[in-house]
């Protein structure tokens, strides 16, 4: 299953360390998910998560939050926008979530953001869904039992 994670997913990843959100990132760091990215939403995921607010809430420094991200990158497919279909959300931040999960054919575009993103993603037989719904999906086999 292919995924692509909204910044906010990210946000609360680093943030708390007992939720869905942390159990994705973590799974897909060991290789366990299949996640895509493309140029813009890396540099979004690095401007959003080394804001201050950021690193005073999840206590990382900024080279901490860019390995990280580093680490992210580097188990990603990496994906190039072909092709942009703007406007689709209120959001413009939103519109490259959606741009990568259409061009690097997604199946799930995980968010807390079902509101802006469920319809649109729908049109591109994409399923928005948030990190404890596709955590039930996809987590390991042992917390299934």
């Amino acid at each position: 299953m292919r995924l692509v994670l909204d910044i906010n997913v990210l946000v609360a990843a680093l943030r708390s360390d007992r939720g869905a959100s942390r159990k994705l990132l973590l799974s897909a760091l060991d290789g366990g998910l299949e996640v895509i990215a493309s140029v813009p939403l890396l540099i979004e995921y690095e401007a959003v998560l080394t804001r201050p607010h950021h690193l005073l809430a999840t206590g990382l420094s900024i080279s901490e939050t860019n390995a990280v991200l580093d680490a992210l990158a580097a188990i990603s497919e990496p994906i190039q926008l072909r092709f942009f279909y703007r406007p689709r959300l209120k959001d413009p931040a939103d519109e490259m979530v959606l741009e990568t999960a259409i061009n690097g054919r997604a199946d799930r575009l995980v968010t807390f953001n079902l509101r802006h993103f469920k319809d649109p993603a729908k049109e591109f037989g994409i399923v928005a869904i948030t990190p404890p719904e596709v955590w039930r999906e996809v987590g390991n086999t042992d917390e299934k039992k």
